[in-house]
């Protein structure tokens, strides 16, 4: 048992129920964390009991949970999984059949093309395509501009007042920066933020019906806007991203109409969703550990700023990370650490978990900004690997930099902030906190 995770208590008598079964407290606490606020709020605690528990097991929901390091690198990286493309349909109706707008849904995503459905040999050349924007090459040369956006936003922070750091500085920088790769116009990011923070609903293993019609709403809106865009930018090319794509070719090969709108809509979304869950969850961090944040600001006072500011980083990645789950199907039969999987068995990898695995990182409930320990898991493994993670990391190592060089006393207002209700794109709301210069 783990401390905020109550099992239940067998009553006295003859009547009494017997206990529930080991899988039986599995599920209840994997439960807690998919659907309920306390287990949002506190998913780490449960996640310490199911690994202890079960580093891997089959739920009663369907899917393999892994909550180790080891087996969730493993998943990432073994061919024998990946996203089952056929299955997909047959899941999206079971999931969407009986809504009204499911027609339109069902056309829209049978001729889907994202990065994020696709295997070899699709996804390698749809990749190859698109990565060349996100090499570290390519981030390195965008990093002044980043730079320069951080400290503009910083500029308008009023020293001595509350800020809320999720609108004054955690979602603004990333929207800029990944507007302006693709050629977004500034004056539709207010509506577009709003828009994908309904879309990413679709992504959470539980959705109330109310936000799961909200969601294909907003994912048939993004269809539309992006279409719109990609029109224009035909018409009349620009020195960005999309027009980029737009033009590409290698050999006969180029991104067709459709595989356009879906990779540029993934770019987006995820482009300022995890950087901004970045920034607004590794700031609550260092502000709960003030050991770990006045550690933070004499090593940077005395030694390499940049080497310094990228170990915080990747340790700010590990101990709350923006991306808590990703999944994959089995292609065949086979075992995780020993474990039988079916062939079409989803198997999810708990990244937020692995990333806490005493196996892999000593004492990883604590906060260690000096920690060096290899990467966590925060953006996948294997061929999936995040492609924008080089664009995050250069956002988070600019503003914790930047923000710490400026701000020499930064306090939090309240006990808690106010998390978001999902948990796949674990993030706050609202981070209210007080800069002092």
């Amino acid at each position: 048992m783990t401390e905020g995770v109550p099992l239940p208590e067998r009553r006295a008598g003859p009547e009494a129920p017997p206990f529930p079964s080991a899988e039986a407290r599995l599920d209840a606490l994997f439960a807690e964390v998919i659907s309920t606020p306390e287990g949002r709020r506190d998913p780490y605690s449960r996640y310490r009991a199911l690994r202890e528990a079960a580093p891997v097991y089959a739920s009663s929901m369907g899917p393999v949970i892994c909550t180790r390091y080891e087996e969730c690198q493993s998943v990432l990286r073994d061919p024998r999984l990946g996203k089952d493309e056929g299955r997909r349909d047959e899941a999206i109706r079971a999931r969407f059949g009986h809504l009204e707008i499911f027609p339109r849904i069902e056309e829209l995503v049978s001729d889907r093309r994202s990065l994020l459905f696709l295997n070899p040999p699709d996804h390698t050349r749809l990749r190859s395509l698109v990565s060349k924007a996100f090499t570290t090459r390519s981030i390195d040369q965008l990093r002044p501009e980043i730079v320069a956006l951080v400290d503009r936003l910083l500029d308008r922070i009023e020293a001595g007042s509350v800020t809320d750091v999720m609108d004054a500085l955690a979602f603004p920088l990333p929207a800029a920066v990944i507007s302006h790769m693709i050629g977004v116009p500034e004056e539709d990011w207010p509506r577009l933020r709003a828009v994908v923070g309904r879309a990413t609903a679709l992504l959470e293993p539980i959705v109330p019906e109310d936000e799961l019609e909200a969601a294909l709403h907003a994912q048939l809106e993004l269809e539309a806007y992006f279409e719109q865009l990609v029109a224009a930018r035909r018409r009349q090319p620009g020195d960005d991203l999309l027009s980029g794509l737009i033009a590409v070719q290698e050999g006969s090969d180029r991104l067709s109409g459709i595989e356009l709108v879906s990779t540029v809509i993934l770019l987006f979304g995820a482009g300022f969703e995890t950087t901004t869950n970045l920034i607004g969850n590794g700031l609550y961090a260092l502000l709960s550990n003030p050991e770990e944040l006045s550690r933070l600001r004499r090593r940077l006072a005395a030694g390499d700023r940049a080497a310094v500011v990228r170990s915080a980083v990747e340790e700010l990645l590990r101990f709350d990370s923006p991306v808590q789950f990703d999944g994959r199907q089995a292609f065949e039969d086979l075992e995780v650490a020993g474990i039988p999987v079916r062939a079409g068995t989803e198997v999810v990898t708990v990244l937020g978990a692995a990333n806490r695995d005493p196996e892999h990182f000593s004492d990883p409930d604590r906060l260690d900004l000096g920690r060096d320990e290899g990467p966590p898991l925060s953006f996948a493994s294997g061929i999936h690997y995040c492609l924008g993670a080089s664009l995050a990391r250069a956002e988070g190592q600019v503003v914790f930099d930047r923000l710490l060089e400026r701000f020499p006393d930064i306090a939090l207002v309240g006990e808690e902030p106010e998390w978001r209700p999902r948990i796949t794109l674990r993030g706050l709301s609202r981070l209210p906190v007080v800069f002092s210069s």
